[in-house]
């Protein structure tokens, strides 16, 4: 599947992987929520390369999860802000995590808590309409212009 055939793809996971897929990507969306702003902040927790950084921010913020903001003239300096769908990726990167501490959780792992209640996060996808757990149900899927 090329990055044309993603981009056109009806399915919105499809279409959601295409600039959001890689690891780099998502990490960075980690860091933003986890308060970081700033190119060097990124490179230096990341430990990722420059251009890769930049290209990475680049589709962030062309994609609309990432917004610059200039917080020096001199010299000039941008920072990098969570969006309105920044933010809302923060479950997908829980669920993610949730995955991960099933299935990849060997070993010593990082634990969230609501800063509020100081409970552990147990993150979980609900459906709204039902109330049931994603996964938990036989799903179908529709192609577009053929109704449900």
């Amino acid at each position: 599947m090329n990055d044309k055939t993603i981009w056109d793809d009806p399915c919105p996971i499809a279409r959601s992987l295409a600039f959001v897929g890689d690891a780099w990507s998502m990490l960075i969306l980690r860091d933003a929520h986890a308060g970081l702003t700033r190119f060097d902040q990124f490179r230096k927790n990341l430990g990722i390369a420059p251009t890769m950084l930049t290209r990475r921010l680049a589709t962030l913020t062309e994609e609309g999860l990432l917004e610059k903001r200039r917080y020096s003239e001199h010299p000039p300096r941008e920072e990098y802000l969570l969006t309105a769908a920044g933010r809302d990726f923060l479950p997908v990167l829980f669920m993610i995590g949730e995955w991960g501490r099933k299935y990849r959780g060997e070993g010593k792992l990082v634990r969230f808590f609501d800063a509020e209640a100081g409970t552990e996060i147990k993150a979980v996808v609900v459906d709204e309409v039902t109330g049931a757990k994603i996964g938990t149900r036989p799903i179908r899927a529709v192609e577009p212009d053929h109704g449900a």
